[in-house]
């Protein structure tokens, strides 16, 4: 075992006698040394429910016959940080849990590892600490939340929160129903209702095969999630006993069957950035144009919130990703997960319960997948959208530049009444470097879309955008302005087209004209220089190649 570095042989006498303060015996130093990685934390509703699974988890270890070991990983509420300088930590975040995980599995020389994780940044974090450790490794995502309840009514954190404050500054809503909408939108524990990020991830870390069948949709409160999570802490210690290692399960084939899922859903943006990560660690090739040959082949076949009806408890209720597997079969590869089955026996053993919530091909949503990616003058190196989430009539759009150098300027401009119809919205230096961290820019379009503008106004930026944006908002442009890409020259006034179907994004400038601007052009000064964000903003990678530290 891989533990024996520390707990075999005449040299290991005083690693042994720590070992014994812990409070093992003789005999626990016989058997395989499991870590449980928990982001338990009071701070995150989708991770306040994390001691009850941490016992579920630590029970299956147990009666597999290793000994479980936790250790704390930090975790960052996208929501809770979102709008103001909080919000420059979540992704950079991501990095530090990888790192954290390492640092931890390597010092201890764990066997394998059990991650418990929820929340946006976390899971691509956890798992992206398994491809480089590749030790045997199990994800478990602790579920979405339950749908709140209004007047008979279902809430979702966004539609009825970001949105919510916009209609009741336009005088829609009373503050009393804001008041209610509150309180009721998020009524417990759990990852938000909607196909934002946490989910998405959770999906598509139980297609690539990094966590149980049926784990990405099991509610957070169900007693089926106690059962995965004692299920999960049994396998780990036959995949440590069977050497059954993360990169044996993330190949380019499983992230190739991660993307479809991805399309087919309709998921965040965010994957991208996310995948993208976790190719590189795991030493793989992954280009932002697979994402949009795999969307032009790959339908959307759900329609969740923020876009659509459903939440991620009808998904569950409909079969789960095992139900989308087998909607997806004949567009998969058969790659392994480490619950020992293949794609398509998963796919093949699942039932589709309701036809309208995973539909077929012939009655999918959008006959094209949930995001594309752009190119053009303003983004030679390609920006992402979720298409799924932008009303047809607006996926064709040409309208004025409102240039903003921050997320705070252009929410307190949306809020004021200064954006007009025809306008374009143009947030810059907000990318992984300028930032730094590549800011969500949830509140600005929730707040368009709260003013009844989302089929006038389109919003641009080299930031990036939450799962829960709608409307036709571009984001991870490429280069970002802080590392001198076209974005940053971009002036008032300047006319700008937007051409999802075609799959461009340009400015009405020659060549000429551009690079003119870049003569008196001059970088914005690093808007935070001191701690860790001032070293991330000087290591980050840029959006196309996923964000990713060097």
């Amino acid at each position: 075992m891989r533990s024996d570095t520390i707990k075999k042989g005449l040299e290991r006498v005083p690693h042994r006698a720590l070992l014994h303060a812990t409070g093992l015996s003789r005999k626990d130093l016989e058997r395989p040394f499991i870590g449980v990685a928990s982001s338990f934390t009071d701070l995150v509703p989708g991770h306040v429910g994390m001691r009850d699974l941490e016992r579920y988890i630590e029970r299956g270890i147990c009666y597999a016959g290793a000994v479980p070991f936790f250790f704390g990983i930090p975790a960052i509420c996208d929501g809770i940080a979102m709008g103001h300088l909080g919000m420059c930590y979540p992704l950079a975040s991501r990095e530090l849990i990888a790192d954290s995980i390492e640092s931890v599995c390597n010092a201890h020389q764990l066997d394998g590892i059990v991650c418990l994780t929820n929340c946006d940044k976390i899971t691509p974090g956890m798992i992206m600490a398994a491809a480089r450790l590749n030790i045997p490794t199990l994800i478990v995502t602790a579920g979405p939340m339950l749908s709140g309840r209004f007047r008979k009514r279902k809430l979702a954190f966004v539609h009825d929160t970001y949105e919510g404050l916009a209609r009741a500054k336009k005088g829609d809503i009373s503050e009393e129903e804001l008041t209610c909408l509150e309180m009721e939108a998020c009524p417990g524990a759990g990852s938000c209702q909607g196909l934002y990020t946490a989910n998405t991830m959770a999906c598509l870390t139980e297609t690539m095969g990094m966590s149980m069948p049926g784990c990405g949709t099991a509610l957070a409160v169900s007693a089926r999630k106690r059962r995965i999570a004692q299920a999960s802490g049994e396998r780990i210690v036959e995949m440590v006993k069977k050497n059954i290692k993360p990169r044996d399960i993330i190949t380019a084939e499983s992230i190739e069957n991660a993307i479809t899922v991805d399309m087919a859903l309709g998921g965040s943006s965010n994957t991208v950035l996310h995948l993208m990560a976790i190719a590189h660690e795991a030493g793989l090739k992954l280009e932002l144009k697979k994402f949009d040959e795999i969307s032009k082949r790959v339908p959307h076949i759900t329609n969740l919130e923020p876009a659509g009806p459903h939440f991620m408890e009808d998904v569950e209720f409909s079969g789960g990703i095992p139900a989308v597997l087998k909607r997806l079969k004949a567009q998969l590869h058969n790659t392994t997960t480490a619950s020992g089955r293949k794609i398509h026996e998963i796919a093949d053993s699942a039932e589709i319960a309701d036809e309208e919530v995973i539909r077929s091909f012939g009655r999918a949503y959008h006959k094209e997948g949930g995001i594309a990616v752009l190119y053009g003058n303003l983004a030679p190196k390609g920006a992402v959208v979720k298409q799924s989430g932008v009303n047809p009539q607006m996926m064709t759009f040409t309208g004025k530049a409102c240039v903003f150098n921050r997320e705070e300027e252009a929410m307190q401009a949306i809020l004021n009444g200064k954006i007009k119809k025809g306008d374009c919205v143009v947030i810059r230096y907000e990318g992984p470097s300028g930032g730094p961290g590549m800011r969500e820019m949830l509140a600005p379009t929730a707040a368009i879309v709260g003013l009844g503008l989302a089929n006038d106004v389109a919003l641009i930026t080299d930031g990036r955008f939450s799962g829960g944006t709608k409307g036709p908002c571009i984001g991870h442009m490429s280069p970002e302005a802080a590392a001198g890409g076209p974005i940053a020259i971009l002036k008032n006034g300047d006319i700008i087209t937007i051409d999802i179907p075609n799959r461009t994004i340009a400015v009405k400038l020659t060549r000429a004209q551009i690079r003119k601007r870049f003569k008196s052009w001059k970088p914005v000064p690093p808007k935070i220089k001191t701690g860790y964000l001032a070293r991330y903003s000087r290591m980050v990678s840029s959006a196309d190649k996923g964000a990713v530290l060097f």
